[in-house]
């Protein structure tokens, strides 16, 4: 068999992608449901129930509960033990597997995808206005997207932004770990920190550091201090709302970090040049970003096809809605960012190696 590029256009291929796209975008809008109501939680917690009892724990109406249990059951996420088909359908019980439990409940699991669904679901609720900006080229605002997407995003990056992990990942950068693991008074300013995920498990992996998370979305910001005062960071951590084009900061910074956020930059140069500015001689920017073929590819494979999907839905309204100094999207690749550099005032980019499924990290150097 050929690879997609050789195979020849198929209509029937097409309908049954689409359609089975169908069925899996209303699919995840029925987990959306579960996790909003909190009924995997409910089923986690006090495992198999009837329709009946997940009515009454969780706080729905037991023929909604019902139906939802059985469509869960039928595709898959749930477990289902009782009466066969033609007897009372609210004695069946419906069971959440520990190892699902891992995808939907636990959120600081590797494999947790349970806010994945309520971004779509944010995406959705503003189609109409991504569909009216293609036609005038403005944007769609950020804060438009709503609590779904800060919340979505944010739920799909934290499991990765534990404490060793993003130390492994300075590990790449040897000079700046070892000023950020020794020296006493190290710096590091985390640029579109979001809801300060990254920027608290850096202050838990250096616990010498002072960390500066920064973002241009005000309702993130407010979020990210509480984040950090509940996780008793507050000394160390601050956190400011600002166009990082034109950050600045009381004095030089170490490292500067930008974890998948420089795609969703309206002004990328401009951001690179600002912190630039503001490093230690021996100071180094770390960016991690989509991990998409290094050139064009039609068909391409699956993380171009779902990181041109952001692109079309979200990352490239968003930055429109900003003003966009470039032709920005989500489809960041090694050669744009290259550029983005040179025209910063850099010297030298390298792409590291660090192993990850999503994104491809790179050393930005004075």
């Amino acid at each position: 068999m050929g690879s997609a590029a050789e195979r020849a256009p198929d209509a029937g291929v097409l309908a049954e992608e689409i359609f089975n796209g169908l069925r899996a975008a209303l699919e995840v809008f029925a987990v959306d449901v579960g996790v909003r109501r909190g009924l995997y939680e409910a089923l986690a917690a006090h495992g198999a129930m009837t329709p009946g009892e997940l009515s009454k724990t969780a706080g729905v109406h037991a023929r909604y509960a019902r139906e939802w249990l059985e469509q869960q059951a039928v595709a898959g996420i749930l477990t289902v033990s009782g009466p066969p088909a033609g007897d009372d359908a609210y004695e069946r019980r419906f069971e959440l597997p520990a190892e699902h439990r891992r995808v939907l409940v636990d959120r600081d699991d590797p494999l947790y995808l349970a806010t994945g669904p309520q971004f779509v679901v944010s995406i959705a609720s503003v189609l109409p206005e991504v569909t009216a900006a293609y036609g005038t080229g403005a944007g769609v605002p950020y804060e438009r997207y709503g609590q779904g997407t800060r919340e979505g995003i944010a739920g799909l990056n934290r499991p990765m932004y534990q404490p060793e992990t993003v130390r492994s990942w300075v590990a790449a950068l040897p000079d700046l770990y070892r000023r950020l693991t020794d020296a006493p008074d190290a710096r590091v300013l985390d640029l579109g920190c979001g809801l300060g995920w990254s920027t608290i498990a850096l202050a838990r992996a250096f616990p010498a550091a002072r960390l500066i998370g920064v973002d241009l979305d005000a309702a993130s910001v407010e979020q990210a201090r509480r984040n950090a005062l509940g996780a008793g960071l507050g000394g160390r951590v601050s956190f400011a709302r600002t166009d990082a084009a034109g950050v600045r900061t009381d004095g030089p910074v170490d490292l500067v970090t930008v974890f998948e956020a420089l795609h969703d930059m309206a002004d990328p140069v401009g951001a690179l040049g600002s912190v630039r500015g503001i490093l230690a001689s021996s100071g180094a920017v770390l960016v991690a970003d989509e991990k998409v073929s290094e050139e064009f590819t039609a068909p391409g494979p699956e993380l171009d096809r779902l990181n041109y999907a952001f692109s079309v839905l979200h990352c490239l309204p968003a930055t429109r809605a900003e003003g966009a100094r470039v032709e920005a999207g989500t489809v960041l690749r090694p050669d744009t960012l290259r550029v983005y550099a040179r025209e910063a005032g850099y010297g030298a980019v390298e792409v590291l190696d660090v192993e990850h499924d999503l994104w491809r990290f790179y050393r930005i150097s004075p």
